[in-house]
């Protein structure tokens, strides 16, 4: 699988981790989260996983508030909350 914008494929043979990385940063706030392949059991549910996660983020940081021109505090512990959920 190809990786697409703010999922980004690891799949080094001398490294331990073996997944899909989801980093996006909006307003001041970066997000970021692995999903392994282990956990998941293969690529595609740890892609399926991160991509459904990157929307529900998305989603989230589109229809915040900003004060300022950066995401609320309420704003950005909703969005981590939400990717220790996924």
């Amino acid at each position: 699988m190809k990786s697409i914008k703010n999922l980004t494929r690891f799949t080094y043979e001398t490294a331990a981790f073996q997944g899909w990385r989801l980093s996006i940063s909006r307003a001041g706030a970066v997000f970021t989260k692995y999903f392994s392949d282990k956990k998941y059991g293969g690529e595609k549910p740890a892609f399926a996983a991160a991509e459904s996660a990157l929307t529900s983020l998305q989603t989230l940081l589109e229809g915040a508030k900003r004060v300022n021109g950066k995401h609320t505090a309420t704003t950005i512990r909703k969005g981590e909350k939400l990717l220790e959920q996924a």
